[in-house]
């Protein structure tokens, strides 16, 4: 029986967005309407869109996003934790020439280079960070910080990441309050520590993005989180749609009908003045895509109605124009992982190593191997093979890998996978 799903209208003039990298921006002054879902083949995109297609030519050269897993060290112990990490560090962790020797191979890249993202464990636990941070700042190569609301984090050490040329930091938030973002850091406290910490780091001048792990104990609470980056004046809520891996395999992740609930709600939740972007959920691309459009969609339910309720029961009417930037990166596509001991990944929660930066060029590993390759070309088996979203959205590869063995399977989050009658 077909379902009901709120759209928007394209504005007026009728015409497409035409800004690079896809950004879409409908007008918060666009009609809502309501439409019944039928079929998916019905559900197009303009996968020939020109500037998309420059972007995935570049992608096809050099990532856009690497992820450096410092150190595996961090003083958290956070139940979902894709790391696994440990209080103590390696031994087989990357040195600083071998991390300076990766900075060079990205520094020999055209512009704009990759982001080099500063991750862990907790990047703070590595006593040569501002050495290599300087490094990569001389050879132009940008770098973000990932690190973990501990004692470390100091107004000091914040200070001190800004003279070194940092602008951009993200921090975990998953919880509207501290009995559950607690229970999901493992640390008393944590949640007021994490909140102190946002208002320091905009004081101190960074962009401050949250990160957030939806799971079954915080899903109802996505509406109060996104008021509180509202309220805080934060810039960029990242969404994270959990992947059973590390000490993530015990945790209970959304279903496909809730993920598709959380998405059209997280294209509402862009409309007050941060971005929105997921991590393991590129299908929020295709919703957000499709309610650009103005073209139908799977269904939602009651969660959708519930989050979009209290959202506007918190926030009252949209202020801003839709910000859920959809450039087409997954694993393998525009992102790739360098781990501690130096094993590279299509992302750190697909854990099939391709390569060691000991012995192989990190650009190498990205450009040739066959399994990035077949990412990129979107050479996908199953509903995601067949799915005419697959280029935009192409499904979470770590997921598929999670589930079936193989990177290049259906993602079983999606509700169009789960219910493969809607697909084309």
């Amino acid at each position: 029986m077909p379902g009901i799903i709120r759209l928007h209208r394209l504005s007026s003039d009728g015409e497409g967005d035409q800004r690079p990298y896809g950004l879409v921006r409908p007008s918060a002054e666009t009609v809502g309407m309501s439409t019944t879902f039928h079929d998916a083949s019905r559900v197009e995109i303009h996968a020939g869109d020109h500037r998309r297609e420059i972007l995935q030519r570049r992608f096809n050269d050099r990532p856009l996003l690497v992820f450096w897993e410092m150190t595996k060290a961090c003083d958290l112990a956070c139940f979902h934790c894709r790391a696994d990490a440990q209080h103590e560090p390696s031994e087989c962790e990357l040195s600083t020439e071998e991390g300076r020797g990766m900075i060079d191979e990205l520094a020999q890249l055209a512009s704009p280079r990759p982001i080099l993202i500063l991750t862990g464990g907790d990047c703070l636990k590595r006593p040569d960070l501002l050495t290599l941070i300087d490094y990569a700042r001389s050879v132009s190569v940008p770098v973000a910080l990932a690190p973990s609301v501990t004692p470390l984090l100091t107004l000091e050490r914040m200070h001190e990441l800004r003279e070194h040329g940092i602008k951009t930091v993200s921090i975990s938030l998953d919880g509207m309050d501290a009995a559950t973002h607690d229970a999901v850091r493992g640390v008393p406290g944590h949640f007021d520590a994490t909140m102190t910490t946002l208002g320091q780091l905009k004081d101190a001048g960074f962009t401050v993005q949250i990160n957030t792990t939806v799971m079954a104990r915080n899903v109802e609470q996505l509406a109060d989180i996104a008021q509180l980056l509202h309220q805080h004046h934060l810039d960029i809520w990242e969404v994270f749609f959990l992947i059973p891996t590390g000490r993530g395999t015990d945790v209970n992740a959304s279903t496909p009908q809730q993920n598709e609930d959380i998405c059209n709600f997280l294209v509402d939740a862009s409309q007050f003045g941060f971005t929105v972007r997921s991590v393991e959920g590129p299908f929020l691309r295709r919703v957000n895509q499709q309610r650009h459009e103005g073209v139908p969609g799977p269904a939602t339910s009651h969660l959708y109605d519930r989050l979009h309720s209290r959202l506007r029961d918190l926030l009252g009417e949209p202020t801003h124009d839709v910000c859920a930037p959809s450039a087409a990166t997954r694993d393998g596509n525009g992102i790739v992982f360098v781990g501690a001991a130096g094993d590279v990944y299509p992302s750190g929660f697909l854990p099939l190593s391709l390569g060691n930066l000991r012995h192989d060029s990190l650009i190498d590993i990205y450009r040739d191997t066959p399994l990035m390759k077949d990412i990129r070309d979107a050479q996908f088996h199953g509903v995601c093979g067949s799915c005419s979203f697959k280029q935009l959205c192409g499904g979470s590869r770590s997921r598929a890998y999670a589930a079936s063995d193989d990177p290049l399977g259906s993602d079983p989050a999606c509700v169009l996978v789960s219910q493969p009658l809607r697909v084309q």
